[in-house]
């Protein structure tokens, strides 16, 4: 089945590594993500203010069955990612995270891994608290050989929240 799904990603350390898997994801026969901003297409956006880049997140959500979090060094702290998650969360759309540290950035080589955005979120209370990383898997673009199992992450992801 042809899932659309969005890619969240800390744009202005990572977009280098996240093309390398945006791009493996688009040549499918299947595949489809959001249009791929550039940087001053972006500054346009965030300069618009907030009420403009979260009318622009929704718009880009509408229709994607999963959220992929490309998670890299500074990833956790970018409060778009947090807002997209959180979004992602409120309109049931799977998610699902994938450390992109090990990819090659063309100018700078590998990266130190970051800590993980899904950690932010949870639901429940105090010690019945389960962070969305309990909650949705992780991997590594790497380790786990994403380029070939990205699909299969994107279908398991959709498929546990009933899409």
């Amino acid at each position: 089945m042809a899932r659309k799904v969005f890619f969240s990603f800390h744009y202005k350390r990572d977009v280098r590594r996240v093309a390398q898997v945006r791009n493996s994801w688009v040549v499918r026969p299947d595949g489809d993500s959001q249009p791929f901003l550039d940087k001053a297409e972006w500054e346009t956006i965030k300069r618009s203010g907030d009420t403009a880049v979260k009318s622009w997140i929704e718009k880009q959500l509408t229709g994607t069955s999963v959220l992929v979090v490309l998670i890299g060094l500074e990833t956790y702290d970018r409060e778009w990612v947090r807002y997209e998650i959180k979004r992602a969360y409120e309109l049931k759309k799977g998610i699902l995270g994938i450390y992109i540290h090990n990819i090659k950035d063309p100018s700078v080589g590998t990266d130190t891994k970051g800590k993980n955005p899904l950690d932010y979120w949870g639901v429940g209370e105090g010690a019945q608290r389960v962070t969305f990383s309990k909650m949705y898997k992780t991997y590594d673009w790497v380790n786990d050989d994403g380029y070939n199992n990205l699909p299969k992450w994107i279908e398991e992801a959709a498929k546990a929240v009933g899409r």
